[in-house]
């Protein structure tokens, strides 16, 4: 399926002057469309290339929501980075689908491990709201799973007024700057007990996920700033969303889905290896981790 000149050229101007630069401009819609379609066969291709040699310790995950309407008002695009064992970040899957939605993440998760890995990542990295946990204790039972702390932090300040939200988010912030997991878990207990009694809600929000909250203290801790958070991928989505913002719904499926592979690809191009990859081998062999050290064999 090709996507209609109009999809291609007035909807995508914005993504499309980001990809093609000041030439895109001049383009007309007949030359649009036909760099879309192979745009189109290149995601095609690139969504069935093979991993079987390759392993990754790291997946961070999430649904994005753009201004584009796909087959229903609750789709959105699902988006899974991984890093690999030299620590590459790299873009594995973009595809539309359910955010909250198990069937969804299963049928990513079990694609990759179609085309090759075999092996399950040692930590993943999302939102608590998605559906894709559920996916991956069934694809990947042994994987770890960690919380994003931007996401927390906002959906527990959003049942907070603002009056209070400034100093709850330096609260919050002392968590998961915490040098020591103890130390974590000690302004974890603060912000409950100074909290809870008048804003029941936002305390009941932190308390869901706690423990995979802190599953980063179990890694090496320089990697900790990479796997707080979907950053990564939020980093680069914000720039997808701002080059799609004026579509305003006009967007088929096709068209949608190949401009944010394009403009993913093309933000991979930048994007940097993990601090601390030297000790990516350790994490792989299952070495322990306490507060960011590895353990040491008495």
């Amino acid at each position: 399926m090709v996507a209609s000149e109009g999809d291609l050229h007035g909807g995508f101007s914005e993504a499309l002057a980001a990809l093609l630069g000041r030439d895109a401009a001049g383009l007309s819609a007949g030359t649009i469309s036909r760099l879309k379609a192979v745009w189109q066969d290149e995601h095609a291709q690139w969504d069935q290339r093979s991993l079987t040699h390759k392993r990754y310790v790291y997946l961070w995950v999430d649904g994005i929501h753009v201004n584009v309407r796909l087959d229903e008002e609750a789709s959105c695009i699902l988006v899974v980075m991984g890093a690999d064992a030299k620590g590459k970040k790299e873009l594995l899957a973009v595809s539309d689908g359910y955010r909250e939605s198990k069937v969804s993440w299963r049928e990513i998760l079990l694609d990759l491990k179609r085309r090759g890995m075999k092996e399950g990542p040692k930590l993943a990295i999302g939102d608590g709201a998605l559906g894709f946990w559920a996916a991956l204790r069934e694809v990947f039972p042994k994987c770890r799973e960690q919380r994003c702390w931007l996401h927390k932090t906002v959906n527990v300040l959003d049942k907070m007024p603002k009056s209070v939200q400034g100093k709850a988010k330096s609260m919050l912030h002392e968590m998961w700057q915490a040098p020591t997991k103890e130390k974590a878990l000690a302004a974890y207990g603060h912000f409950l007990s100074s909290w809870s009694e008048k804003y029941p809600k936002a305390t009941e929000c932190l308390r869901t996920d706690k423990e995979e909250l802190f599953t980063f203290y179990d890694f090496p801790a320089s990697h900790w700033v990479h796997i707080r958070t979907t950053n990564p991928i939020e980093s680069t989505y914000a720039t997808v969303r701002l080059r799609t913002k004026k579509t305003k719904g006009c967007g088929s499926r096709v068209a949608t889905l190949t401009m944010v592979f394009k403009l993913a690809r093309e933000a991979e191009k930048t994007w940097r290896r993990l601090m601390g990859h030297e000790q990516i081998p350790l994490v792989m062999e299952g070495k322990r981790f306490i507060d960011g050290e590895v353990e040491v064999a008495a």
